[in-house]
């Protein structure tokens, strides 16, 4: 009975137990069942607000998960970063700004000492020029300086002249020596002739004395200095009071500065100049303003601010040379001008010929165009009086990129704002002579695309060269007034990315640097009207680590330059030009 009675407590025991780890099973089970079926129900409600695509048909866009309809493959989510809360605020990915290399800082205020940098050259004193002339028609027998740049000095033979009038006025003189006695005043009027040919008396003592006349004379120097033009030649005729001769005294020099319309106005008269010439590194002239042209070129649009500088230096001769290039910097103290402006430098700002613009950094990542109002120049800076605060961060390297994304976001941009688009203001249209400029330049861009699809790096290096060499025969004289500072910006742009593209190792570094490039041509392209061939904005998004990048197209066709023929089709048309 003892026995049977302690198996039957063993069986409840086991049977106990046996509840137990079933109730934690089962509770840990549905447990994991509930919060599985709280977790699909949370990720289908997610799905409902995600866009699905495809890795390698971009173009498919469904708001649910599933397969792709061209290749079958698993749609994946897109990822979508959180729009900027200003509407005309552009977003760059962290990529995108390391590619471009966008820098900013924050803007301060300084002393506004206006420092304007110039360049000109050395002329020579139109003062000191001299024309030298034959005091004796007949025909030139002798140069004795036969060529320019030859020193000479006052009173040196400069040639020899055999004249028939002179050998009959010396004939007049003999016979009128002879009747000196009865006729004193023959002989004085026969003297004078003689003088006003500029024959000296000690001359004229000598004729009269061997009492024959002279075949030849001579030409003499009248001032001392360096023969700068040389105008007849040995055997010629020349008339009394021709020039033979030119002659300049560099002494003293004039060094002649290009000034433009937005300089004029910090430049006077007694300011202060210094300057170097790149053949004498290291020495530095100085001089003052001794004059500013009235008259602005119509073909350059400059004027002349002229310095007079002495051009003696002890022991080492006449160390600047006219046509010399110079460099020079004038350093004014500006009138009026509080300590407290703001300034920034000039490569933040972005000119459109009606508006200057810089684009401010609002947060990480994220910028917006202003415009402002600028003050005056300071050289490599400039104030601005309106559209900035202190203390804001603008960007100095890398604003036109961020422009070139804005224009292709829709956002308002350097070339087209908010007002642009209420009053449909089209993009500017050039002439057919300006779009002839460009069309070297876009066969450069079109044909390096094409290497890039085909994989071709060796190609592509080539074609690197050609859009250098189309990019350098695009002359800005050709484009209207408005233009030319727009121009401007884009082309330093596009030569720093033609530059990094040379540099490139390897098709991949091509493909990065093209990007930028690609922008740069876009806005090109739109800005100034030079879609006369039917043209395509693509866009790739799995380019730049899946951040996107477009290209133009000269063909409908997807033919992806980023990828080449691992994913040939992989983009989409964005928009059509023509």
């Amino acid at each position: 009975m003892k026995s049977k009675k302690k198996i039957r407590n063993k069986n409840l025991w086991l049977v106990a137990g046996s509840v137990l780890v079933g109730l934690f099973l089962g509770g840990m089970f549905f447990s994991e069942n509930d919060t599985e079926i709280h977790q699909n129900h949370m990720g289908f409600e997610e799905s409902e607000n995600t866009i699905w695509t495809c890795s390698m048909h971009p173009q498919i866009r469904q708001h649910e998960a599933g397969n792709c309809p061209i290749c079958g493959m698993d749609l994946i989510p897109v990822e979508k970063e959180p729009a900027p809360k200003n509407p005309n605020a552009i977003r760059m990915t962290d990529y995108a700004l390391k590619l471009a290399n966008v820098q900013t800082i924050e803007v301060g205020s300084g002393n506004a000492q206006n420092e304007i940098r110039l360049n000109g050259k050395v002329a020579v004193d139109e003062r000191l020029t001299h024309s030298q002339p034959s005091h004796i028609p007949g025909r030139i027998e002798k140069m004795l300086v036969n060529f320019t740049g030859e020193k000479v000095n006052r009173g040196q033979v400069l040639a020899r002249v055999y004249s028939p009038q002179l050998v009959t006025a010396q004939e007049e003189l003999l016979q009128a020596y002879s009747l000196r006695e009865s006729n004193p005043r023959l002989f004085q009027a026969a003297q004078q002739k003689l003088k006003n040919w500029k024959i000296s008396q000690r001359l004229i003592d000598r004729i009269l004395e061997q009492g024959s006349p002279e075949n030849q004379f001579d030409i003499t120097a009248d001032v001392g200095g360096v023969v700068t033009k040389k105008l007849v030649e040995t055997g010629d005729y020349v008339e009394r009071g021709k020039p033979i001769y030119e002659i300049t005294d560099l002494s003293k020099i004039w060094v002649l500065f290009d000034v433009y319309e937005n300089q004029m106005g910090a430049i006077q008269k007694g300011s202060e100049v210094q300057f170097q010439v790149a053949s004498l590194p290291g020495k530095i002239f100085s001089g003052e303003v001794e004059f500013i042209d009235p008259l602005v070129s119509s073909q350059t649009r400059v004027s002349t601010a002229r310095v007079e500088v002495e051009n003696q230096a002890s022991g080492q001769g006449e160390l600047l040379k006219p046509g010399m290039l110079v460099s020079g910097i004038i350093k004014n103290p500006m009138k009026n001008t509080a300590l407290d402006k703001i300034i920034i430098p000039n490569s933040a700002i972005l000119w459109t010929g009606k508006r200057s613009v810089v684009y401010v950094r609002k947060s990480a990542g994220v910028f917006e165009m202003r415009e402002v109002v600028l003050g005056e120049s300071l050289g490599d800076k400039r104030v601005v009086t309106e559209g900035l605060e202190i203390g804001e961060e603008v960007v100095v390297n890398g604003a036109f990129t961020i422009d070139a994304a804005a224009q292709l976001a829709g956002k308002p941009s350097m070339m087209h704002t908010e007002d642009d688009k209420k009053e449909n203001i089209q993009h500017v249209e050039i002439s057919q002579e300006s779009k002839k400029e460009f069309s070297g330049l876009l066969d450069g861009y079109f044909h390096l695309k094409e290497a890039l699809v085909n994989d071709d790096f060796e190609t592509a290096k080539k074609e690197v060269g050609e859009v250098a060499k189309g990019l350098g025969r695009i002359s800005i004289s050709t484009l209207e007034p408005s233009l030319k500072n727009p121009w401007e910006n884009l082309r330093a742009q596009m030569k720093d990315e033609v530059h990094a593209l040379k540099t490139a190792e390897n098709i991949e570094d091509l493909r990065a640097g093209f990007d930028e490039l690609s922008i740069i041509l876009i806005e090109l392209v739109q800005s100034f009207g030079l879609s006369d061939r039917e043209m395509y904005i693509q866009y790739c998004p799995m380019a730049n680590e899946n951040t996107g990048a477009h290209w133009l197209s000269l063909s409908s066709e997807i033919r992806n330059p980023y990828f080449g023929e691992s994913m040939l089709n992989c983009g989409e048309v964005e928009k059509k030009l023509n």
